[in-house]
């Protein structure tokens, strides 16, 4: 019997989680898996007692919905949301709404979209921010695709959307895959973000020789200021945390094998940068270092034949040297940030997306992984200049990083005479340099190109290309 506001297909952690915000925020909603142990867990335990109803198939949840349908799909990306969208096109009907809501390559987005708009859906992509408990009490919302697909939802996403002080963190990004292309860069920049702390950790750890628990008074004080945001935030509460398995006294942060994975964003965004033509290097470095720490057991034998670095002395004290980090750390996410944002204009003005910059940066200071104090500055730079070619040329971070050079190239060039890898610090120190030179040594690159293969060359001095037949 039709009666339900909405759909949930596929009911994980993340999809059982959205579901029960949506209910809680005046939604009546069917929810699905195809795993039917999947169905008891959810509506024995989180789903039992509220406005929520299981489906036993696709027919079945499409008859419980009032119409126009709005059924929001969370399973893995790929294969499984091809499946889904294969079935639900035998049950929906024209100017349903269907949300996909994984983490979906965008090109995979738009071809679905085209796909369903030819069969009269409305399919909207979305990207999703916050991890578990986000999902649960309040998301960052990226919904792209068609405006009228997101007029029918923008009500339920205003509520369900992690609340800020100037509005709901959600709004239309634009046309097409744009929603899922601006998550996917999210996603990019959390890497970013990430490597840069674990830099910033490993600098205070075997430089400053900072003890777990300094580490963690240190990531607190840092949660109280400039650089105030989710993951510092749980990086301070992260060397708190003692080991279970361990006796007294022993972090299990020391327990934990380096060696990170990922899921495939952050690798998608810098393949796609690759393809714009935008230099992310901090992000480039940030996939690199997860790589390269994958390689654990060719590691520790490489550190066994390989010579280490000389002991470092940085002519500070403690304080001082974690003051030095900390400006460190804020030149080099601002750099992250800048390639980041670069990367989303030069993708709006390629697909004539109009993405809303200022927004994107609004919509990020509540609910995602990246939420941040830093966010407001970038969005009121937009507001001030909402055609800004890179954050870096805009005044208030001009400021913030020349008053900060110093301490941030001292901190590197200390890094990397103890032998500290810096990958994502060095890279945005690199970019920062590069950027804001006026004469690069390409030149010397595009005479070698023209030598070995007649590729040619520009001058400085008057218009044309010109060939060479080097002597």
């Amino acid at each position: 019997m039709a009666g339900y506001d909405l759909a949930m297909i596929g009911l994980g952690v993340m999809g059982a989680n959205l579901l029960q915000n949506l209910e809680r925020n005046g939604a009546k909603g069917v929810g699905y898996d195809a795993s039917r142990a999947q169905m008891d867990k959810f509506f024995s335990g989180p789903g039992k007692g509220k406005q929520l109803v299981p489906a036993q198939d696709f027919k079945d949840l499409a008859a419980k919905l009032e119409r126009p349908r709005r059924v929001f799909i969370l399973v893995p990306a790929g294969k499984p949301v091809e499946s889904v969208l294969a079935e639900l096109g035998k049950v929906l009907e024209r100017g349903d709404v269907v949300v996909e809501c994984g983490n979906s390559f965008y090109r995979d987005t738009e071809r679905r979209e085209a796909a369903m708009a030819a069969q009269g859906f409305h399919f909207t992509g979305m990207g999703v921010s916050g991890g578990e408990e986000g999902a649960l009490k309040g998301p960052s919302l990226m919904p792209g695709g068609p405006l009228d697909g997101y007029r029918r939802l923008a009500p339920l996403l205003e509520r369900i959307a992690a609340q800020v002080d100037d509005g709901p963190c959600v709004t239309h990004i634009g046309p097409g895959g744009a929603g899922h292309y601006v998550k996917m860069v999210h996603n990019g920049i959390e890497y970013g973000d990430m490597q840069l702390i674990a830099e910033a950790y490993d600098l205070l750890r075997r430089v400053g020789g900072l003890s777990n628990a300094e580490l963690a008074d240190t990531f607190a004080e840092w949660n109280r200021g400039e650089l105030e945001s989710f993951l510092i935030e749980i990086t301070g509460r992260i060397f708190r945390q003692p080991d279970p398995e361990a006796g007294p006294g022993r972090m299990l942060v020391d327990a934990i094998k380096d060696s990170a994975s990922m899921k495939g964003t952050g690798k998608w965004t810098v393949q796609d940068a690759m393809d714009r033509g935008v230099a992310i290097p901090t992000i480039t470095a940030a996939v690199d270092a997860r790589l390269i720490s994958a390689a654990h057991a060719e590691r520790a034998h490489a550190a066994a034949a390989l010579p280490a670095a000389p002991a470092v002395n940085t002519g500070m004290d403690k304080k001082a040297w974690v003051d030095a980090v900390r400006a460190a750390l804020y030149c080099a996410k601002t750099c992250s940030y800048a390639q980041g944002m670069a990367l989303l204009r030069g993708a709006s003005t390629e697909f004539q997306w109009n993405l809303p910059m200022g927004d994107l940066a609004r919509i990020w200071k509540g609910g995602c992984i990246i939420r941040a104090k830093f966010l407001k500055s970038i969005q009121e730079a937009y507001a001030r200049e909402p055609g800004l070619t890179n954050l870096l040329l805009d005044p208030f971070f001009k400021e913030a990083l020349t008053s900060r050079m110093t301490a941030w190239r001292r901190v590197v060039s200390l890094g990397v005479q103890a032998g500290i890898a810096l990958p994502a610090m060095g890279a945005s120190l690199a970019y920062f340099d590069a950027y804001r030179s006026a004469r690069l040594p390409a030149n010397l690159v595009q005479a070698q190109r023209d030598l070995f293969g007649a590729h040619t060359y520009e001058r400085l001095d008057r218009p044309g290309t010109f060939h060479t037949e080097w002597k």
